[in-house]
């Protein structure tokens, strides 16, 4: 299972971010009610998000522990629909300027988080395909210092995904709001 480590980073991911929406839903809520084609109240989809969002955590917690096909391949629609869900914002011209993802209000919906959904989509896909193994332990007792570097690894990366989905975002919205631009030949006067 060689892309064992972004699986793990993306299961983490899952915890973390559906622990946090579960606590502040409102801006996930608020970046649904704006996409989706059908109007919920908001009160509504706000329970709909915190219970969904509790599902997600539990979700990656399972993951994490036992990497078999079936997880690792609800892991893997878990990030294709994210995916297709931020892309189909983005292409209606920017619908949702937060996605809410990590339950804070500036995290802005980017190209960026659509690529990082997708590699993290085939990382999990991958491991639906390939893993044999019952629990994580199993496989972590076969790996160099029984997958201490592995675990750092993904651990790593998760938080690499974390910064290219939410302050990367935000940092790239708060220089759109000054006007600073580092295109090249670009001058600010």
């Amino acid at each position: 299972m060689e892309l064992i480590g972004p699986y793990l980073a993306a299961c983490g991911l899952l915890v973390v971010a559906g622990v946090a929406k579960a606590v502040r839903p409102e801006d996930t809520a608020r970046a649904l009610g704006t996409s989706l084609p059908r109007r919920l109240s908001h009160p509504r989809l706000t329970a709909a998000v915190r219970i969904g969002s509790a599902l997600e955590a539990l979700l990656g917690m399972v993951a994490l522990v036992f990497p078999r096909p079936l997880p690792a391949a609800l892991v893997a629609l878990s990030y294709a629909a994210f995916a297709v869900f931020v892309a189909y914002a983005r292409s209606k011209g920017g619908a949702i300027a937060n996605c809410g993802c990590f339950g804070t209000p500036d995290t802005p919906a980017t190209w960026a988080h659509v690529v990082v959904d997708g590699a993290l989509a085939v990382s999990a896909g991958t491991v639906a395909w390939a893993s044999s193994t019952s629990h994580l332990w199993s496989f972590l007792s076969h790996q160099p210092l029984f997958g201490l570097p592995l675990l750092a690894a993904s651990a790593l990366a998760g938080w690499l995904a974390y910064l290219v989905m939410a302050v990367l975002a935000s940092l790239q919205q708060a220089r759109s709001l000054v006007g600073i631009s580092f295109e090249r030949g670009a001058t600010d006067r």
